[in-house]
């Protein structure tokens, strides 16, 4: 596994095993290579996200197909492939922009990418204040609003991985220089 540097945008090469099931084989190579690069982006998209590489964005190469083997009990034939993919992963101390999609009164939940779950607490926006109302917003004395669909720069001070839903969650912060509402 490879990855560039320290980045949200990984570019890593995984092995991976894509079963093609038995009434799908063909004789013919070329139609048994779409079978497969068709099995592996159907397996690559259910997949989702893993810790240690965040979530799954696109397949961009298919490097290498092994030699089939066939399953005794199914007549499944099981190929080994290796591919490279590009991955999404925040990392503590990056700073990135995000929607806000919900606003409570200790703080607001941001969307990034495919990540939903990034938390901005109200403790972490200095100098705003929790306005309520039918249309709840965090205002400044400078009249800068933070309210549901407004894009915000941010730092990432932390992230957990949740098994269970395959997914990670994100503790962000205001505090530092450029940072907010866009």
């Amino acid at each position: 596994m490879l990855s560039v540097e320290k980045k949200m945008f990984l570019k890593v090469q995984l092995p991976w095993n894509v079963i093609i099931p038995a009434e799908n084989l063909d004789a013919k190579g070329l139609m048994l290579q779409r079978a497969i690069t068709v099995r592996l982006m159907e397996n690559f998209a259910t997949r989702k996200a893993t810790k240690d590489l965040g979530y799954f964005l696109a397949v961009t190469t298919l490097e290498s197909i092994g030699e089939g083997r066939v399953r005794q009990h199914t007549g499944d034939v099981l190929f080994p492939v290796v591919f490279s993919c590009i991955t999404f992963k925040l990392f503590r101390g990056d700073i990135l922009e995000g929607v806000v999609h919900k606003v409570l009164k200790h703080g607001v939940f941001l969307r990034c990418g495919p990540v939903e779950n990034i938390y901005l607490s109200c403790l972490k926006m200095p100098d705003y204040k929790y306005v309520t109302g039918e249309n709840p917003v965090f205002l400044n004395d400078k009249l800068s609003k933070i309210e549901k669909d407004v894009a915000i720069r941010f730092i990432v001070i932390g992230t957990k991985w949740l098994e269970v839903e395959r997914e990670f969650q994100a503790l962000v912060s205001l505090e530092g220089d450029y940072l907010g509402p866009i």
